[in-house]
C-alpha cells in the first residue's frame, strides 16, 4: 500500500468515527431521561461545591463569599433606602448568613438601621435559623452552621429589641 491509500483510509475512518459520535450524541440528547439525569448531576455537583441555592456563592471560595457579601450588603442598603424594607432585609440576612462575624455585623446594623427594620432583620434571621435546623437532619453544611449560630446570637440579643418595639 502506498501513503495516499493509507491517508485516504485514515480520513474515511476519522470521518466515520466523528459521524458515529455525532449520531449517538444526538440520540443521547433526544432521550427524555437525559435532562432529568443532567439536572440531578448538576444538583449533586452544587451540593459538593457547597452552593445551597443558585444565587449563593461556593462556600469553599473565600473571594466568591466576599463578593457575594459585599453585593448583598450594598443591595440591601439600597433597597432599604428606597423604602423596600422586605427585600432589603432579605438581602441583609443573606449577607449575615455568609458573614464570618455575624454578631459584629449585627451590632453595626443595629446602630445604623431604624429599629423597625432591624426587628424585621432579627425575625428574618430567626426564620433562616429555623429553616437551616429543619433542613439539616444531622448533616451540617457550613452555611447552615453559620445560620444556626446566627440564630443563637439573635435569640440572646433580638428578643429584647422585639419586646421594646411591641
Amino acid at each position: 500500500m502506498n501513503k495516499t491509500a493509507i491517508g485516504i483510509a485514515a480520513g474515511v475512518a476519522g470521518t466515520l468515527f466523528i459521524g458515529y459520535c455525532i449520531y449517538f450524541d444526538k440520540k443521547r440528547r433526544d432521550d427524555p431521561e437525559y435532562k432529568k439525569k443532567f439536572a440531578s448531576v448538576s444538583r449533586r455537583r452544587n451540593r459538593k461545591t457547597g452552593s445551597a441555592k443558585p444565587g449563593m456563592p461556593n462556600l469553599n471560595d473565600h473571594e466568591a463569599i466576599e463578593r457575594y457579601f459585599l453585593q448583598e450588603i450594598q443591595l440591601g442598603e439600597t433597597l432599604i433606602a428606597r423604602g423596600d424594607f422586605e427585600t432589603g432585609v432579605e438581602h441583609l440576612a443573606n449577607a449575615i448568613v455568609v458573614c464570618g462575624q455575624p454578631a459584629r455585623l449585627l451590632q453595626v446594623l443595629q446602630s445604623s438601621l431604624p429599629a423597625q427594620v432591624f426587628a424585621m432583620l432579627i425575625i428574618k434571621m430567626q426564620e433562616f435559623g429555623n429553616r437551616a435546623a429543619e433542613a439539616n437532619d444531622g448533616q451540617a453544611s457550613l452555611g447552615s452552621r453559620q445560620a444556626e449560630s446566627t440564630a443563637n446570637i439573635l435569640e440572646s440579643s433580638g428578643n429584647g429589641i422585639i419586646d421594646d418595639l411591641e
